[in-house]
């Protein structure tokens, strides 16, 4: 595996990076390197994911209303 160093970041760049990997409870390093890979669509980031990407968008009109009309009650 390879080492990058990455000089002139701007500070609120930095920042917004350090704050996101605190909320994952992640290392900076690999919090970067994620970020990376799924905005270059490569290595690891579709191994994470939860696989439910290929479902989205895949109901028909009448299949989410029948959904909509079905969790209505848990809305109220």
């Amino acid at each position: 595996m390879e080492s990058l160093t990455i000089h002139n970041v701007p500070s609120e760049l930095a920042q917004a990076l350090q704050r996101e990997s605190m909320r994952l409870h992640a290392s900076l390093d690999d919090m970067v390197i994620e970020i990376l890979c799924r905005a270059l669509k490569i290595g690891s980031s579709e191994e994470k994911r939860n696989g439910l990407a290929r479902l989205a968008g895949t109901w028909s009109a009448e299949e989410h209303e029948q959904f909509e009309a079905a969790i209505a009650v848990t809305e109220q």
